[in-house]
């Protein structure tokens, strides 16, 4: 099993509270909601309630940051998001199929 020191290595262990994922992404408390209400990232609650984030959401959360920062519209710069996290795990497989057919 792993340790909770081995789980911070983890993309997808929700490790950092709300106002620490703020500070890392640079994002208000507000915006890292907005993000949850709009379906771009669904933090984990811990059982007091808390959001927690993972490494992963925490970067989806900044690029959707730098991405209204640049002007895009809030529900544009999760769609694309979206889409652009569709895409890179669809080539992934893809590449992952290839090496498969190889062997």
């Amino acid at each position: 099993m792993a340790q909770p020191d081995d789980m911070f290595g983890d993309d997808d262990y929700p490790a950092y509270t709300m106002g620490r994922a703020a500070e890392i992404t640079g994002a208000s408390q507000d915006f890292l909601r907005r993000l949850d209400e709009v379906k771009l990232i669904a933090p984990f609650r811990s059982t007091g309630g808390h959001r927690r984030y993972s490494r992963y959401q925490l970067r989806l959360a900044a690029r959707a940051r730098e991405m209204v920062d640049q002007g895009t519209p809030l529900e544009a710069a999760c769609r694309i998001i979206i889409l652009e996290d569709q895409l890179e795990e669809a080539l992934k497989r893809n590449a992952e199929h290839r090496f498969q057919q190889e062997t």
